[in-house]
């Protein structure tokens, strides 16, 4: 076992270790909430959505979710325990099946150091649904088919340490396991397999092989931060895996996730009335760090800027520009095979959010959009919620893909092209 793996076990017993006894609750459900001070509330939701288009691959019904959420915090003192799950009868894929979004203890064992362990949700960097330095498992099948936007984030178990100083203050996150996202399988939307050539759905899912070895294949997430005269600085480190299954094995034919450093930094500041933000990784494909080999993604180097504004009364508007360029890119494309399509050495992809509140804000619009000039592709992501009361909320929204070409990263989900409507009511 690695120095560092011994380090992050230490600091994973310490706050179990630490914690007060909980006590033992009364029989009766008044006692249970009144003695031990557990708060407990979620919400109970239904989504709906269909393709506009005929996809061969696929089912018509993009979401179909009768959801319900339940979350409580328990104050123990020194200690904050804290649940979050859900249990969710997805309709499309015909099951019952329970997600577990949080059960974390939280602690502050010396007055400059924060501890969280546990599963959670973990995020940084500046990005507006673009993520340089944020690293941490995403969840895009929830994202295409009109789920909340809350679990694009999926949980990670990890532990997380704060060091806070007037010089600058330290985020260290340690999982022993690596948790990857929830990318497009094929499972319930189609993608374009260069391996076919074609538009492949559920006959043709990815079945990765994925790394399973504790304080082996773990991850380490590191971020330095300080605010300096109005900038908020932030440099970021991290050391694991491709979030998608980026290579496949020349010997099994099976996708797997390469090994990756990332190291970045960000800069956010207040200007001509808005915010002005720039990001910046480099990725360091550690598997393929000369890109010779055709079947694992290359390095990269990844940035954008971005500014956020009010426009006007209860209207913001923001916008961004992003770019990806492949290191050795000749490397890159002497390596390929003849014939197979080759990506570009830069892409840029730029954002367009907009949001606009009305009726007391109780109604909200908002529209985010991608497109990308050098491919000619994008999505956008038109959004309706109203507030029907406290409790109620109504919302009603679309997923629309478009491209000229199959092989295009936004081009090749139009047939997943969807609208979709939900209702949730909270407890």
């Amino acid at each position: 076992m690695s120095l560092r793996a011994v380090f992050a076990l230490l600091l994973f017993l310490f706050p179990v270790l630490s914690a007060p006894p909980v006590r033992a609750a009364s029989s009766l459900p008044e006692r249970i909430y009144d003695s031990t001070g557990i708060e407990i509330n979620g919400f109970a939701e239904t989504v709906l959505g269909t393709r506009l288009t005929n996809d061969p691959v696929e089912k018509q019904l993009s979401a179909a979710d009768l959801r319900l959420r339940l979350e409580a915090s328990r104050d123990l003192g020194e200690t904050l325990l804290t649940f979050k799950g859900d249990l969710n009868a997805d309709g499309v894929r015909e099951e019952m099946e329970g997600d577990l979004r949080e059960l974390s203890l939280s602690l502050s064992p010396l007055p400059f150091m924060d501890l969280k362990l546990g599963r959670a949700v973990f995020t940084w960097g500046t990005g507006d649904l673009l993520f340089i330095n944020d690293t941490f498992a995403k969840d895009w099948q929830s994202f295409f088919i009109g789920r909340s936007e809350e679990y694009l984030k999926y949980p990670n178990t990890a532990l997380k340490v704060s060091l806070f100083s007037d010089l600058a203050d330290l985020d260290i996150i340690y999982s022993p396991l690596f948790g990857d996202s929830r990318h497009i399988s094929g499972e319930r939307l189609s993608y374009y397999n260069p391996m076919a050539g074609r538009i492949v759905g559920r006959e043709m899912e990815i079945d990765p092989d994925e790394p399973n070895r504790f304080f082996r294949d773990d991850e380490l997430h590191l971020r330095l931060s300080r605010t300096l005269g109005g900038l908020e600085l932030a440099l970021y480190g991290y050391s694991g895996f491709w979030q998608e299954p980026e290579g496949v094995s020349a010997v099994t034919g099976r996708p797997f996730y390469p090994r990756l450093n990332v190291w970045g930094g960000s800069v956010r500041k207040d200007l001509l009335g808005g915010i002005v933000s720039a990001e910046a990784g480099w990725y360091d494909s550690r598997d393929n760090p000369d890109a010779h080999d055709p079947l694992i993604r290359p390095s990269e180097f990844r940035w954008l800027i971005g500014y956020e504004h009010e426009l006007a009364r209860e209207l913001t508007g923001s916008v961004q520009y992003y770019v990806e360029t492949i290191q050795d890119y000749g490397n890159y494309r002497q390596a390929l095979p003849t014939g197979a399509p080759a990506r570009d050495e830069s892409t840029g992809t730029v954002t367009l959010r907009l949001t606009k509140l009305l009726l007391n804000q109780d109604l909200t619009l908002s529209l985010f959009v991608y497109y990308s000039p050098d491919r000619d592709d994008g999505y956008a992501r038109p959004r309706i919620s109203y507030r029907l009361s406290d409790r109620w909320l109504l919302t009603v929204g679309a997923n629309l893909f478009w491209g000229r070409n199959d092989n295009t990263f936004w081009g090749q989900f139009q047939d997943n092209t969807n609208i979709y409507a939900g209702l949730r009511v909270s407890m």
